[in-house]
């Protein structure tokens, strides 16, 4: 990057070198428009992102730590919920458009997405054609904290209603820590073996942490 973008503002960087080369204080400026009486936008954006830790920290905050901050409100803490959700929908209808064998890292964004700041369990499972595309992705079932609950004739099921041919299971560790147990292994060992009477193919299982992940197919598990 040229030296002479250090200068530009964010909009105008944007434009000229792309969303990518933006930091995340200058992301947040774009979206906090305007700064305080006494704190420019890019200072003030600075500023929140020291006091919350990280652009992580500051998506998943409260309504009420949110709040707090000056130079927030409401109306923000709205704002950048429906920005998260279009996000959400938006790796959603684009991972149903594309070879999720062909784009791995793809369907790693959408379920990091989708799972990784939750504070609870969830296992969701993406449902396949035999061509390998998206037929549609649940959050089939909802634990506690440390552990979820999971039926593989369940998930059988409702491959055979939507006529899937395969499947990607995946689920969340609330802890931040993406290495799987021995319980999740004996898990998709059994989901396998439900499956693979009706001849239903898992392609992998995606254990999601708090920006990282464990891929059981890239570990040669499955």
């Amino acid at each position: 990057m040229s030296s002479s973008s250090a200068t530009l503002m964010p909009r105008e960087k944007l434009l000229r070198f792309g969303v990518e080369t933006l930091s995340d204080a200058e992301l947040l400026a774009l979206f906090l428009r305007t700064g305080t009486r006494n704190i420019p936008v890019l200072e003030l954006s600075q500023k929140l992102l020291n006091e919350f830790g990280s652009f992580y920290n500051l998506i998943n905050a409260s309504h009420s730590d949110f709040c707090k901050k000056h130079g927030l409100g409401t109306a923000k803490y709205t704002q950048l919920k429906a920005v998260v959700e279009l996000s959400h929908r938006y790796l959603k209808v684009k991972i149903m458009k594309e070879n999720s064998l062909t784009s791995p890292s793809l369907t790693h964004h959408y379920l990091a997405s989708r799972l990784a700041n939750k504070d609870r369990e969830i296992f969701m499972v993406i449902f396949l054609d035999n061509q390998n595309h998206v037929i549609t992705a649940e959050e089939m079932f909802t634990g506690t904290y440390n552990c979820v609950e999971v039926h593989p004739r369940e998930i059988a099921r409702q491959a055979l209603q939507y006529n899937a041919a395969a499947l990607i299971l995946a689920h969340n560790h609330p802890s931040g820590i993406a290495e799987p147990s021995q319980a999740d292994r004996i898990l998709t060992k059994k989901i396998e073996q439900v499956c693979e009477l009706i001849d239903i193919r898992i392609l992998d299982h995606l254990v999601i942490g708090k920006g990282e992940y464990v891929s059981f197919a890239e570990r040669g598990w499955i």
